[in-house]
């Protein structure tokens, strides 16, 4: 055992070492900004300087942190995966605070937020959860709350349903417990609140999931363990990764998410420290100074930035880390997952409700008592979304400028900026090629070669079509125009060019109407602005083909764009039920064999 001086001593020399990494880390994305605003200074102003180059100088700077961010998070990720026994514990000393075998002394109640769900779905999810609980021995230290924002009468019905089924099947080996809310304010973190003020105490920890959750009770019994060793730990937060999916956008993004997320997280969890994320769900609270310090202000005013706060994860972590407990991750890939949207609609219309909610952080920044880290996070929170108008503002000046620039530099400049924004995927795609078991849970090189060539083309072709879409969405910001909290399509059953075209009508015209342009103003330089163009002239037929419940399953037969709990299916059999909509889609023959 040690001494309460060793334990001081060891806690003072591990913030000693993660100052030191933040003020590296800070220094490096600074150096590298300046060098590119250097890089870009040097291409826009070869004949003296004018107010649009400005302008486009302004615009690119607003879009390098998160340039700069990623790509050093990608390198010092890249490096812990590849060099380091242990890269995860490494960055993530609270996992070697168990050995796994710890028993469960404390109770946790399972929350899962729900509003307009598919029962069905819901139902299947639960029971994989809860079932493997109950043959852990240890299901009678969970509690499920079904906390249901629901108001169509026939999905009350089917949740209430569901709730007594599994309180049936489970009898009194875990309790469950239904309750819905007549008043719907504050929408996820509102309806986490009310279950706060009635059972909060009855609790140590929470368990947060949303509808679309799935995690392994191996995961969650892991969460549970580190909690009960860790009492300065207040948020732990696992690493999400994405459910296969019989929809091709689906299962193109989420190998995308695979490839990006992990080398991220690491390299991100190396400076962040006890400053880590929070993402909402698949995570653990302390549910004692949540309930004490967490509780989310309601922003004066009728603008679309007032009321109550959408995104409220990455602030209740700041609160919790002003008061006193560590906000945590396990960066690594251990039975968390999530359903990713299958159409790319669906996509938008998510990434627009985070960024309205991301957006309110501006009202918040001046907060008293919160920690530098702390501050920073929420103002990357916000430049996460100014990127994209930067992007196009940037586009639109350059067309209306009339001065000549420095084609090899700047050609030099764009090509270490894609490189940079693609590098946490370029970084764990080197690590899954240099690693035997890892090429063959992704299907062999081959596949896994075609499959980020897939993604990759994918990913720039959208890239533009998300940024409209958020630019859009920011202008009409100060004219009333918000998303809210609905429900999400969750199902991949295709979507219609009828749809896909209202929805999507004017991307069209704007890439068509920029490619014209384009042709007009920058000739030579057509192989550099045409994916561009070509994603917003071509969003409909990408947004059809990308819903196509077919492609996906070709996808599937063919075994591309595959995540490693594939791979392992036919040793994990209770996987398989979960996996139900993707066995379907030709599983045996995406896995059969040993690809190498």
């Amino acid at each position: 055992m040690l001494s309460a001086f060793q334990i001081a001593a060891a806690s003072a020399a591990a913030q000693s070492t993660l100052r030191r990494r933040r003020l590296v880390f800070a220094s490096l994305v600074i150096v590298t900004s300046l060098i590119l605003l250097g890089l870009m200074s040097a291409a826009l102003f070869t004949e003296g300087f004018d107010a649009i180059g400005f302008g486009i100088l302004l615009m690119f700077a607003l879009t390098l942190p998160w340039t700069s961010i990623g790509f050093w998070n990608a390198v010092i990720g890249f490096g812990l995966m590849h060099f380091s026994r242990d890269p995860a514990g490494l960055v993530a000393p609270h996992l070697r605070s168990i050995k796994g075998d710890e028993p469960i002394t404390q109770s946790t109640a399972l929350l899962i937020c729900i509003r307009h769900e598919d029962t069905d779905r819901l139902e299947r999810n639960l029971g994989f959860m809860l079932d493997g609980l109950v043959r852990t021995g240890h299901s009678q230290n969970f509690h499920l709350y079904m906390l249901s924002d629901s108001d169509h009468a026939d999905i009350v019905e089917g949740e209430q349903q569901v709730a007594a089924r599994l309180a049936e099947r489970l009898g009194s080996r875990l309790e469950i417990t239904y309750r819905r809310r007549e008043d719907h304010s504050g929408y996820k973190a509102g309806n986490i609140r009310d279950f706060c003020e009635r059972w909060g105490s009855l609790h140590r920890f929470a368990i947060v999931l949303d509808a679309d959750s799935v995690m392994t009770p191996a995961a969650m019994l892991r969460l549970v363990r580190i909690m009960q060793a860790n009492a300065n730990i207040g948020i732990l937060q696992t690493l999400v990764t994405g459910l296969p999916s019989t929809s091709p956008f689906a299962r193109v993004f989420q190998f995308g998410m695979r490839l990006g997320m992990r080398s991220y997280t690491l390299g991100a969890a190396s400076w962040q420290g006890d400053c880590g994320p929070y993402w909402g769900h698949n995570a653990i609270i302390r549910l004692a100074p949540f309930i004490e310090h967490c509780h989310l202000p309601v922003l004066p005013g009728t603008s679309p930035l007032s009321g109550h706060i959408l995104s409220h994860d990455q602030l209740e972590a700041v609160l919790m880390r002003r008061a006193g407990y560590e906000v945590r991750v396990l960066p690594d890939e251990d039975g968390s997952w999530e359903e990713n949207p299958p159409t790319m609609p669906e996509f938008i219309r998510r990434d627009l409700r985070w960024c309205q909610g991301n957006m309110q952080y501006l009202k918040l920044l001046k907060m008293p008592g919160l920690l530098p880290v702390s501050r920073c996070q929420l103002w990357l929170a916000i430049a996460m979304y100014v990127g994209a108008p930067a992007w196009l503002g940037m586009i639109a000046l350059g067309l209306l400028r009339d001065q000549p620039v420095n084609i090899p530099l700047f050609l030099l400049l764009f090509t270490v900026t894609m490189t940079m924004c693609f590098a946490p995927k370029f970084a764990t795609l080197g690590d899954v090629l240099l690693r035997p078991d890892l090429r063959r849970d992704y299907g062999g090189t081959a596949r896994v070669l075609i499959s980020a060539a897939i993604e990759l083309v994918f990913s720039v072709l959208m890239a533009p079509i998300a940024a409209v879409s958020i630019t859009l969405f920011l202008m009409g910001l100060p004219f009333g125009r918000q998303i809210g909290w609905t429900s999400q399509q969750r199902d991949a059953v295709g979507l219609s060019w009828r749809d896909a075209s209202q929805r999507l009508w004017l991307h069209t015209l704007l890439g068509l109407g920029l490619g014209l342009a384009f042709w007009q103003v920058f000739p030579s330089t057509i192989l550099l602005w045409l994916p561009f163009v070509l994603g917003l002239s071509a969003s409909i037929p990408m947004a059809v083909i990308s819903a196509d419940p077919r492609l996906g399953r070709w996808l599937a037969d063919s075994g591309l764009c595959r995540i490693p709990e594939e791979a392992r299916l036919p040793d994990k059999p209770e996987y398989t039920e979960l996996f139900t909509p993707f066995a379907q889609a030709g599983l045996a023959s995406a896995t059969a064999g040993q690809p190498k």
